[in-house]
């Protein structure tokens, strides 16, 4: 699986160790994820950096500013193998 597509997996287990099973029910509310919660996999449709983008934007929206750095740092290793052309501007 490519780097890209394990960001929203990794931002949305994270944001559970912060919040609780309420960050399944926000990610599924942002338009192009599709979550399966029992596996702990989520599947994208549509402009991938977009829907990150607008994943990281929901849970900073709810629970604050620091709810956007936890975002950033669960993926750092992964950001590190993106082209940087390709990586969403909500976590550079």
């Amino acid at each position: 699986m490519d780097a890209i597509l394990k960001i929203p997996i990794r931002i949305i287990k994270e944001q559970e160790l912060v919040i609780g099973p309420i960050a399944w029910d926000e990610a599924r509310k942002v338009a192009g994820i599709t979550v399966d919660q029992p596996h702990g996999a989520v599947s994208l449709v549509g402009d991938t950096k977009d829907i990150i983008n607008h994943l990281v934007a929901r849970y900073e929206r709810l629970f604050g500013r620091a709810s956007h750095e936890v975002c950033k740092d669960a993926v750092q290793d992964l950001i590190a193998e993106i082209p940087e052309n390709e990586v969403p501007e909500s976590l550079i």
